[in-house]
């Protein structure tokens, strides 16, 4: 899961947006303009930020421009426009964004443009030094010659197609939709069906776990209560 800023002036790209996000178990911030969203890059500090281009105070090239001129583009940005040209596309690029998303925007080319973002976010944090440390080689007299190690077993196949009670021979959705239900409903049980408890324990808000369990068609309240 990880915290996703969502930067464009049109309300329906941004509610749509966040209903997808939302039910990809993503933490999401919305802002409508460039205040808004300097405002909640510092409050939330994003994994990744969806950035529109057009947008009628500040566009998002200049946005992009001063994060990078303030040393502030430390996330992943993903521009995002239905009217930009190829040559507005590159320049985004070229000052820090890492790709670039033309509306209307498919879901499959969304999920999949953001976890490569997510992935590449992780990478440069991996790899970055801690601050005024840098790794000593070892001296020759400290080098000492380690065993091969062990190669992990391969895990099991599924051989029965099933996990738990879930067949894997259906079509991802379903099966997700199945694991979900199970999922809820044992936190519903465990909490004794307290919306608040269950929110706190599943890290979704109230509404959002709401919507998600009439999706499923679980009944969040208690029976006979």
């Amino acid at each position: 899961m990880a915290r996703i800023l969502v930067v464009d002036d049109e309300i329906g790209i941004r509610e749509l947006l966040s209903e997808i996000l939302y039910d990809e178990g993503h933490t999401v911030e919305l802002a409508e303009n460039a205040a808004q969203a300097r405002a909640a890059r510092l409050r939330m500090r994003p994994d990744l930020v969806l950035l529109d281009i057009w947008m009628p105070d500040t566009d998002g090239v200049t946005l992009l421009k001063e994060w990078g001129s303030q040393g502030l583009l430390d996330m992943p940005v993903i521009m995002m426009s239905g009217h930009a040209t190829i040559d507005t596309a590159v320049e985004a690029t070229r000052i820090g964004a890492i790709d670039f998303l033309e509306k209307p925007i498919t879901l499959q080319r969304l999920l999949k443009t953001i976890s490569a973002g997510l992935a590449r976010g992780r990478s440069a944090i991996n790899l970055k030094p801690a601050p005024g440390m840098i790794p000593a080689a070892p001296a020759p007299d400290q080098v000492v010659a380690r065993l091969p190690e062990p190669e992990p077993e391969p895990a099991a196949p599924a051989e029965q197609g099933l996990l738990g009670d879930i067949s894997l021979d259906q079509p991802l959705r379903e099966a997700r939709d199945e694991f979900e239900r199970i999922y809820f409903e044992y936190h519903l049980g465990r909490e004794n069906h307290s919306m608040t408890r269950v929110s706190e324990k599943t890290g979704l808000e109230r509404t959002h776990l709401y919507r998600k369990l009439k999706q499923l068609g679980i009944e969040s309240r208690k029976r006979g209560s």
